[in-house]
C-alpha cells in the first residue's frame, strides 16, 4: 500500500519510527516531512500528505504533531479526507470500520511507539464495515 506521511517538529521522531515500521511491513512510504526536529508549522506538511491521500496518489494517510489535534484539524480541510485522531489501536479499528477513515492523525506526547505500532496495524487492515455506516459516511460529504 502506499502511504502518506507527515509530521511537524513535535511528531518528527514518532513519524520517523512509523515511517521506517511501514517499510518494514513492505508499504511504500511518501513522506511530506518534515525532516528535521527544528520547529516548524504543521499545515506545511499536514496539508500536502491529505492533498496524496484526497487525488489517490496515496491509499491512506498518517500524520503527527505534538498531539494529534493540529495535523487532523488540517488533514479533515482537504475535500475526501476522513481523519481520525488516535490514540489506542481500537480507534483506529473503529474508524475505519465505520467511518472509512483514509487517514489517521497520532500525538507523539501521547502515543508511544510500541502503541502507535498497533494502531497503525488497525488502521490499514480493518476493512470498511460498509451497510448502514456507508449511508452515514455518504452523509458527511455531498
Amino acid at each position: 500500500m502506499k502511504i502518506s506521511l507527515a509530521c511537524d517538529h513535535g511528531g518528527f521522531e514518532l513519524k520517523t519510527n512509523v515511517a521506517n515500521y511501514l517499510r518494514q511491513l513492505g508499504h511504500t512510504v511518501v513522506d511530506f516531512g518534515t525532516t528535521n526536529a527544528e520547529s516548524c508549522d504543521y499545515p506545511d506538511f499536514a496539508r500536502p500528505a491529505a492533498n496524496a491521500v484526497a487525488n489517490g496518489e496515496c491509499e491512506r494517510g498518517i500524520v503527527v504533531c505534538t498531539t494529534g489535534i493540529g495535523v487532523s484539524i488540517v488533514a479533515n480541510k482537504v475535500r475526501g479526507v476522513r481523519c481520525a485522531l488516535c490514540v489506542n489501536p481500537d480507534m483506529a479499528h473503529m474508524t475505519r470500520a465505520h467511518n472509512n477513515a483514509n487517514m489517521i492523525a497520532m500525538g507523539q506526547k501521547y502515543v508511544d511507539f510500541e502503541t502507535a505500532k498497533q494502531i497503525v496495524d488497525e488502521f490499514l487492515n480493518t476493512p470498511f464495515d460498509g451497510g448502514k455506516h456507508a449511508r452515514r459516511v455518504d452523509k458527511i460529504e455531498p
